[in-house]
């Protein structure tokens, strides 16, 4: 069974157990997050022993929504011990998502301090910064290691990997769009660099 939480009761169902927590950031009126639930809720079932999953409605959770910088739906956040170990953003099939938390779960000791400090020094050297949100920078600087682990590159989470090594070699972290981003948005696509 699967628990909808609350911005009350979130922290609680966070913390409440020794599984892997994956956490839908979902709203009802979201097309893909309609798609991918069934596929979270199958994967949970068959994972059951190890991963919990909790759905967060993102129109009843407002603040956790926030503090994790949930800006795009449907956003996916793994836990484990409470603490945020991965993330991705969008639609994915459901065999890239089971060995996402494969290897999330599996290697989630690398020292994401030291390459937040590298994106930050790169942020800075070119006149903007790093997203200020914490969280938001752990979950991107996540599923760019998720990627690394996958595709052997530091691909963009928030961008689709083609297979195509010449179109792909664009969207490696810091993307060639990043610049043209900020001066547009005051952002890039994922958040990571802000003006």
């Amino acid at each position: 069974m699967t628990t909808h939480l609350t911005d009350e009761n979130f922290e609680k169902e966070i913390n409440g157990t020794d599984k892997l927590v994956l956490v839908d950031f979902y709203a009802d009126w979201c097309g893909p997050c309609k798609t991918l639930g069934p596929i979270l809720e199958k994967i949970a079932e068959e994972m059951k022993d190890s991963l919990v999953l909790l759905k967060a409605n993102v129109d009843n959770t407002p603040q956790n929504a926030g503090k994790f910088g949930v800006e795009k739906i449907p956003t996916i956040v793994l836990f484990k011990g409470g603490k945020v170990i991965s993330g991705f953003v969008g639609l994915v099939p459901e065999q890239a998502i089971k060995e996402w938390i494969k290897n999330a779960s599996e290697n989630p000791t690398t020292n994401i301090d030291e390459i937040i400090e590298r994106y930050d020094n790169y942020a800075k050297s070119n006149g903007f910064r790093l997203n200020p949100n914490r969280k938001v920078v752990e979950g991107i600087v996540n599923g760019l290691l998720a990627n690394e682990k996958k595709h052997g590159k530091r691909y963009c989470p928030c961008r689709r990997v083609t297979g195509n090594a010449e179109e792909d070699s664009k969207i490696i972290c810091p993307c060639i769009f990043h610049k043209d981003e900020l001066e547009k948005d005051g952002h890039c696509f994922c958040n990571l660099y802000v003006k």
